[in-house]
């Protein structure tokens, strides 16, 4: 499975941990990663000082936060091979994998068995199929063999390892049928438990606790909050590992954060369904009637949506048995006063389990209507529910955030057309509306999405409500209806047009009603009125205009049906101009592996053997790789006899594989490395294989930079050399234009834009201090960028988002904060840089290439790096400069 690009980034960002740890030890590694600027604004200050696990100072333990329906499980089965290669070197490692409950558990372990689970087949790809996944409670299966030979999961529960005496429990028990696992340990290895009495007193205990200290496993912690504080001193005596990642939403205060991605990135991804819709009702009755008119009218709509089988379920929760909406009575109310049949709902709690061996996401399913208190708030996961409704007050709820977020997953994680179906609902029994919003607000903050996220991602019936809610600018928007003698069916197709203005339902005598909502485009004006039977046109056309009219000064240059075109940078390539973009250069790029040297230098790779270590320096840093005593035949995996030159070079092709070069021609490259390593440098096949590791990672590293020498040559050649002719295009140009940043988070503080493109209420947040941006640098500079006269309108250009604006750099892309079109027809691209970013390489770099873009447009375009001051001149003053006012 294909990761997102928050899904990598994390991944990137656990991998860059170990690899700095192994050199410089986890609390200076984990420091200086989170201290970097963009990790840091990242982290919301939650990054702070390392703090080990008491007595496991040298043992990385970082927790990696994702909210609720980002992928935890999955990025998990990924972190295995990433702390292989960099932290643990071992081929084959264990792996101790704690859930916070026996359903996750049983879960986990279904899962990461099935070879056809997303999960297995990451693993097996890591680890060539050879996996073997283990309850805890089965520990005995394991054989010496399967550790020595196998990746080893072991699935348990926190409660397994968490007690203060062993006794009684089977992982710390003395068990023969363990006795192979310890023939060659020796009787005087510390930290091992021993028999307490009987015959065997004092001697090593045959347990599955033991087993492990012995393999030093990597830990997963999968949501267990208390797990890893709850455990320090067990783990130190008894389970001795490797190193610990967390996986989790809801962090607690002694969790090492390294990463945290946000709501926006899973809702930009796909991954869940944002914004929640919020209805309070001021009883539990209503607020059934709410969840129920719901579910109909997203069955309608689901049915109308072609693209995939979706069925809208409602996740009721009801109260506890000492309260008055009992599981029982909510049932009981469905059937016999709304109708409902029985065999459409099911009720999950402690003792009743109606779901077990049902697909919810089969056609043939009948449930639509799941009933629980909370035996589903960790561990179950459908994308098929939408609704959930609480009976019980939401602030008072301690289970309702985890119910809430059964509901927020897109189903196959791809948007569909209808914006009604990529919305979460919550119908709220709550009279009071600043109840209902201070406790949904509060438990998607207790899910892990920051305050400012979700006050962006709550939608209600009244906006303006949630707008003097949260104190914000209120965006109400003018709307009108229209009555026409038809059916509803025969007018639905108009939603499809433009989903986000145009709603169709029934009136009170059951025709049509049209409600525009938003001010259409031409384009969307004319799709309208195609998709409508031209006998209603009259009528409608005739409102619309008057609509049109009233409203045209408040409606934003793109509703009006503007549009204004970038002009875009080209470069001649083999005859033919092609976008400027590096990846695309490379494809026209004739290089080879072979051009490049293979000889791994004395700084790149030196090996020393010394006692029972291995000494390597590694671009001046030096790193120890040690034999494990009595655990040196787990550890390597291999014997000494079958170690062969070919094979450590068909280990490290597997290891380095690199899609730009291929296989055949990296694994020639790859014999002459390790021919040098051994003829030239002297260098015995004994100690490379011992170190394999980090020779694969200096080879990685030699690699990537013989691949960006590459492409900063083909970079400068292309663009900047003197027989470069770059060209800037408008007929091939970048088009801005309405809904292009639809989505994002956006502006909702008080400051009126009157010259945004998209309109004052479209305005993607900035980058800075406040919730959205608003106290920050780049929120001033779009203040003076709006009250500039030579400025037609602009645009906030959101960086790495697919539709935005961008200039091509020797690695990635530069986005400019702002394009603006000025009134005399020339584009104006304006970055904002502060005093801390201006001399970062990627910050030159992205001036050069504005600078390039601005020279080849002969006069069209501008580019302008701003700062706070400069020269002597204020940010106004140095935008005015570049415009030549």
């Amino acid at each position: 499975m294909k990761l997102k690009k928050y899904q990598e980034l994390t991944i990137e960002t656990l991998s860059r941990f170990f690899q700095e740890a192994r050199v410089h030890q986890p609390a200076q590694a984990f420091n200086a990663l989170t201290n970097e600027p963009e990790q840091a604004k990242r982290l919301h200050g939650r990054g702070g000082k390392y703090k080990a696990v008491a007595g496991l100072d040298g043992v990385p333990y970082v927790c990696l936060r994702l909210p609720t329906g980002g992928g935890k499980t999955l990025l998990a089965a990924h972190a295995i091979a990433i702390a292989r290669d960099h932290w643990l070197e071992r081929d084959y490692p264990a792996v101790v994998w704690l859930v916070p409950s026996d359903m996750i558990r049983r879960q986990t372990v279904d899962a990461l068995k099935d070879a056809r689970h997303p999960y297995r087949s990451t693993l097996d790809d890591a680890f060539e199929g050879r996996v073997r996944v283990f309850d805890m409670a089965d520990f005995t299966q394991v054989s010496p063999q399967d550790l020595r030979a196998n990746l080893c999961i072991f699935v348990g529960t926190i409660q397994t390892l968490k007690v203060d005496k062993t006794d009684g429990r089977k992982v710390y028990a003395h068990n023969e049928m363990m006795e192979p696992h310890f023939s060659a340990v020796s009787p005087n290895t510390r930290g091992l438990e021993r028999n307490d009495d009987g015959p065997m007193k004092g001697d090593i205990r045959f347990s599955f606790a033991n087993l492990l200290y012995l393999h030093n496993p990597l830990v997963i912690v999968d949501e267990a909050h208390q797990a890893v504080t709850g455990l320090a001193h067990e783990m130190q005596r008894r389970l001795n590992p490797s190193a610990i990642v967390e996986f989790t939403a809801t962090p607690k205060g002694r969790s090492n954060i390294l990463h945290s991605v946000t709501a926006q990135e899973l809702k930009d991804e796909q991954m869940i369904k944002m914004p929640v819709v919020l209805e309070e009702h001021d009883s539990w009755q209503s607020a059934v009637n709410g969840a129920l008119l719901k579910r109909t009218e997203l069955e309608d709509i689901a049915k109308r949506d072609r693209e995939a089988y979706i069925r809208p379920i409602i996740l009721f929760q009801a109260q506890n048995k000492d309260q008055d909406v009992t599981v029982e009575v909510l049932r009981d109310h469905l059937v016999t006063v709304k109708g409902i049949p029985s065999s459409s709902i099911a009720v999950v709690t402690g003792s009743q389990r109606e779901l077990n061996g049902i697909d919810l996401k089969d056609p043939a399913c009948e449930i639509d209507y799941v009933i629980t208190v909370q035996a589903l708030k960790e561990g179950w996961d459908c994308s098929f529910a939408y609704v959930f409704c609480s009976v019980a007050n939401i602030s008072s709820s301690g289970d309702a955030e985890q119910l809430l977020g059964r509901v927020l997953r897109m189903p196959y994680a791809t948007k569909r057309s209808d914006p009604a179906l990529n919305k979460s609902y919550a119908c709220l029994n709550s009279p009071r509306f600043q109840d209902a919003v201070k406790g949904l607000v509060d438990k998607l903050v207790a899910m892990g999405f920051e305050e400012e996220e979700v006050q962006s991602n709550i939608e209600h019936a009244s906006p303006n409500m949630l707008d003097d809610f949260f104190g914000r600018q209120s965006r109400q928007k003018p709307s009108f209806d229209v009555h026409v003698d038809a059916p509803v069916v025969d007018l639905k197709g108009m939603e499809t047009v433009a989903p986000y203005k145009i709603k169709v339902g029934p009136d009170e005598n059951g025709k049509a009603k049209i409600t525009v909502t938003d001010y259409p485009t031409p384009q969307e004006e004319e799709r309208i009125f195609a998709v409508m039977p031209a006998k209603h046109h009259g009528e409608f056309r005739e409102a619309l205009e008057k609509y049109k009219t009233a409203n045209y000064e408040s409606a934003s240059p793109a509703q009006r049906g503007e549009t204004f075109v970038a002009p875009r940078l080209m470069a001649k390539v083999q005859g033919e101009f092609i976008f400027a973009e590096n990846e695309r250069f490379m494809n026209y790029h004739d290089w080879s592996l072979h051009q490049h040297s293979h000889q791994l230098s004395l700084a790149e790779f030196s090996v020393q053997q010394v006692a029972d270590t291995f000494e390597i320096d590694l671009d001046g840093d030096r790193l120890t790789v040690a034999y494990q005593d009595q655990t040196d035949s787990m550890a390597i995996g291999h014997a000494v006899d079958g170690w062969t030159e070919q094979g450590l070079v068909n280990w490290l092709d597997g290891k380095v594989r690199d899609k730009y070069i291929g296989q055949g021609e990296l694994i020639r490259w790859l014999g002459d490395v390790v021919s040098f390593l051994i003829r030239d440098r002297g260098i015995p096949l004994s100690s490379l294989m011992v170190c394999q590791f980090v020779l694969a990672r200096c080879v990685q590293r030699k690699l990537a930079a013989i691949y960006e020498t590459e492409s900063q040559k083909v970079y400068q050649l292309n663009l900047f050399a003197p027989e470069a002719s770059p060209e800037v295009s408008f007929e091939s140009g970048f088009r801005f234009e309405e809904g292009m940043f639809a989505g994002v988070r956006l502006y909702r503080g008080r400051h009126r834009f009157n010259r945004h493109f998209t309109g004052n209420n479209q305005v993607p947040a900035f980058d800075g201090k406040g919730e959205d941006g608003g106290d920050g640098e780049e929120f001033k500079c779009a203040m003076i960028l709006d009250s500039l006269d030579p400025v037609k309108h602009w645009i906030r250009n959101v960086a790495q988002h697919p539709n935005a604006f961008s200039l091509p750099r020797a690695k990635g892309r530069h986005y400019p904060d702002f394009v603006a079109e000025l009134k005399d027809g020339r584009i104006l691209a304006v970055e904002y840089k502060g005093d801390h970013l201006k001399a970062t390489p990627e910050a030159i770099e992205g001036l050069a290439i504005g600078q390039l873009w601005q020279r080849q447009s002969n006069g069209t375009a501008i580019y302008s790096r701003v700062e706070k001051e400069l020269e002597g001149l204020d940010m106004r003053g140095q935008i005015l400069r570049a415009i030549g006012s």
